[in-house]
């Protein structure tokens, strides 16, 4: 469980860091055009749950499925399979609820700002979990 909530807290500094830079910061102005920002002021609370759920999700799962590779390699491997499901929720699924203009544009920031957080989330992840012993012992190392 100290990993799980070593990763989460990880998760959580990372994820806010490099999203409050992307989507305030850098290319806020562009989101709002894309109509991707709607609302005048976010809900953070929901905001701040759901990275602390992907968080404690992937750190939980993660022990069950590590490569046999460095620790790096394998945290990142794994942070971008289980990212591919979060952006499929939060790339996918806002551009077809939403109505964002051009929908290219908003998928193809939204990608790279999605690889760069589960290769930063990823490395933290493999980097946690390769101290000590794992607090699970993989069922099936791939």
């Amino acid at each position: 469980m100290k990993k799980v909530a070593a990763f989460t807290l990880a998760y959580f500094v990372i994820t806010m860091a490099w999203a409050y830079a992307w989507h305030m910061f850098w290319f806020h102005d562009r989101y709002v055009s894309w109509g991707a920002f709607t609302r005048d002021e976010p809900i953070m609370l929901l905001g701040v749950s759901a990275i602390i759920v992907q968080g404690i999700v992937i750190g939980a799962l993660y022990p069950h499925f590590q490569l046999k590779a460095h620790p790096l390699v394998s945290g990142i491997a794994f942070s971008l399979l289980a990212g591919l499901l979060v952006y499929t929720a939060m790339g996918f699924a806002t551009a077809a609820k939403f109505d964002i203009e051009p929908v290219g544009q908003f998928l193809l920031y939204h990608s790279a700002f999605q690889f760069v957080q589960f290769v930063l989330t990823g490395a933290a992840l493999g980097l946690i979990y390769s101290r000590g012993e794992p607090d699970v012992k993989p069922a099936n190392a791939i």
